[in-house]
């Protein structure tokens, strides 16, 4: 989905990437790196990966979440990335869960040379992006691909994700949306449910969860169950609840993510904080 800038966002630089970096041969596996300021590659900083939405067909690493993102994590001490990854139909969705592994291999390879902290790093994500990073956080399948496993991922902050039970999404879905769906999970049933993080979500798991998402009525029932899922996995989770329905508040909530004056950008940085320095 194209997000329309609000009034204030046209106030805030877009912050150009101190690096970007490449984790395959296509033209979509690259990625975008913030430092902090007055970083030094000898003093390794926490990593937060973000991955774009767009209903796994469309978007772009230029979103980096909002305008707000990259300077907000950064000014908190956090390096942050921003990738790409094969689109559908082109590509399949386990596909790009595999891209989002690959992402993180690459970085995690040249940790030492970009001053990366290994042992702390989040993945993030908004819609498409949301369920890409539950379903890597709850299937390790994508991870071992790569020779990684969750020990190599600190936590995961799905944003506003509704497809982590595929099949339940779908029977909710009105005609639009249902095409969207389809398009990337398809109708076998065995494989929608290959891709619903809440089927994965048994145990094990990467370490820890942020959900966070507004009141829309599929996003409100998928992250719930979702919630229960990790909880009975013996996975630490923490689910909120923001204002803000349908389009407007899905977009708002990737949009605004990293505005001090927005709620949920006081509870991520409250949760990063307690997990990287916890």
């Amino acid at each position: 989905m194209a997000e329309r800038m609000g009034a204030g966002d046209a106030q805030v630089p877009k912050l150009v990437p101190d690096r970007t970096f490449t984790y395959g041969a296509d033209p979509l596996q690259t990625g975008d790196l913030w430092f902090p300021k007055g970083h030094i590659n000898d003093h390794s900083v926490p990593l937060v990966i973000f991955v774009h939405g767009g209903g796994w067909k469309r978007g772009s690493k230029d979103n980096a979440a909002s305008r707000y993102a990259p300077a907000h994590f950064t000014g908190l001490g956090y390096a942050y990335a921003s990738i790409d990854y094969r689109l559908v139909p082109t590509a399949r969705v386990e596909d790009q869960a595999e891209d989002v592994a690959r992402a993180v291999n690459a970085l995690i390879g040249d940790a030492k040379k970009l001053g990366i902290d290994t042992s702390r790093i989040v993945l993030t994500g908004h819609s498409a992006g949301a369920h890409l990073v539950a379903l890597v956080g709850t299937d390790e399948t994508y991870l071992k691909k790569v020779g990684l496993s969750f020990a190599d991922i600190d936590g995961v902050i799905p944003n506003d994700g509704a497809a982590y039970e595929v099949s339940a999404q779908l029977a909710q879905a009105g005609r639009m949306m249902k095409t969207t769906y389809e398009q990337a999970f398809g109708t076998d049933p065995e494989r929608q449910k290959a891709l619903s993080p809440t089927h994965h979500a048994v145990a094990p798991n990467a370490p820890a969860f942020l959900l966070i998402h507004v009141q829309r009525e599929d996003g409100v029932s998928q992250n719930k169950v979702l919630e229960a899922a990790l909880r009975n996995g013996g996975t630490r989770v923490q689910r909120n609840e923001f204002p803000g329905t349908g389009l407007q508040g899905h977009a708002e909530i990737n949009r605004r993510l990293g505005d001090p004056t927005y709620a949920a950008t006081g509870v991520v940085d409250a949760w990063l904080k307690q997990l990287f320095e916890g």
